[in-house]
């Protein structure tokens, strides 16, 4: 049998056969590279790299850390809290005024602006409750269970206005205010404050330890109390003098520091155990500036006493309807920026 070289030769001639070859190897060299990867890794001996490099893409991509905004989304948002975050005050409907609601929360609450601005996939709830203390919190009150318990792993995002409460804002109010005639008036209440401010000072930092331990993985945002006095004389009905503003102004803002220092170091604890979730803190204090009371557009409710019982009503300086949608627009605006650093 005559070999195919030697019927070329024959054809062709040794030029022509040669000819033929070189032809040949130069329509295998046209051929791409990347058609032939096993080929490619053979000639230049340094392996197939392409894969690699997707792969190491693809773990940079793993590795990301998550926006604030996705690790705040990716479970449950729980509102806990007090009368400011159940809505006292900023009452619209005949429900909102039900006297057996032990809690008064409200359909104009910010709970509600906050829930409906995201998406959350395990759902939102709200258990603020009017009254509540940091110890409310942990243990129920008036027939109401513990509002911790209403939070799990699957909990993504926390807010909570709580303190306020703890340092007897209400009957501070009541003795600068109603000015009964066995009121305390209004600096001299200053020593009792000063002493529920101490016990608060312990008391909220075990709270929110407390909160990170059953809800891990969440963002916990905590909000202070807006300053309520435009510190100018004849506000509203209330007869309150400018230099009792200046007071009651200047416990809201002491208090408000208080709850700062006890968020960052909560956070700090946190970012030092390499721990996920974080907690935040919102400052409400200049929240209302130019609507505090006795303003024309005023987002704080002024003084209502109830006469027969010769105190004042659970919504005096409580925010309106204006001023939980400003309460509102700060936690959402909070939940979109995070709280400054990484999360995981």
């Amino acid at each position: 049998m005559i070999s195919p070289v030697a019927w070329v030769r024959g054809r062709l001639g040794e030029r022509g056969a040669a000819l033929a070859l070189l032809v040949a190897l130069l329509a295998l060299a046209a051929v791409p590279l990347v058609a032939l990867p096993a080929t490619r890794c053979e000639v230049f001996g340094s392996g197939c790299h392409e894969p690699e490099r997707e792969a190491r893409a693809d773990a940079v991509a793993a590795r990301r850390a998550p926006t604030p905004l996705e690790v705040a989304t990716r479970g449950s948002y729980v509102a806990l809290g007090d009368s400011y975050s159940a809505g006292v005050g900023a009452e619209a409907t005949v429900a909102d005024q039900n006297p057996l609601d032990r809690c008064h929360r409200t359909s104009k609450a910010y709970y509600h602006e906050v829930s409906q601005a995201f998406r959350f996939p395990k759902g939102s709830a709200f258990w603020a409750c009017s009254g509540a203390t940091t110890a409310d919190v942990l243990k129920g009150r008036g027939g109401e269970p513990p509002q911790i318990g209403r939070i799990d792993s699957g909990t993504s995002l926390i807010t909570i206005s709580i303190g306020g409460n703890d340092v007897g804002f209400s009957r501070v109010l009541a003795g600068c205010v109603v000015k009964l005639p066995w009121g305390e008036g209004c600096t001299s209440q200053g020593g009792d404050i000063a002493g529920r401010m101490a016990e608060l000072r312990q008391s909220l930092p075990d709270l929110l330890s407390k909160i990170t331990a059953r809800a891990p993985g969440a963002r916990v945002v905590v909000m202070s109390y807006p300053k309520a006095f435009s510190e100018v004389s004849g506000v509203g009905r209330d007869n309150i003098s400018v230099g009792d503003q200046r007071w009651l102004n200047a416990r809201a803002y002491d208090l408000g520091q208080l709850i700062r220092q006890s968020v960052l170091e909560a956070d700090a604890r946190k970012v030092a155990a390499h721990a996920p979730g974080s907690v935040e803190f919102v400052d409400a204090y200049s929240a209302f500036a130019g609507h505090e009371v006795g303003s024309k557009d005023a987002y704080m409710n002024g003084l209502t006493v109830n006469l027969s019982a010769l105190e004042a009503e659970p919504r005096s300086y409580h925010p309106t309807i204006a001023g939980q949608q400003a309460l509102a627009r700060l936690f959402i605006d909070q939940v979109k920026k995070g709280p400054g650093r990484s999360l995981s």
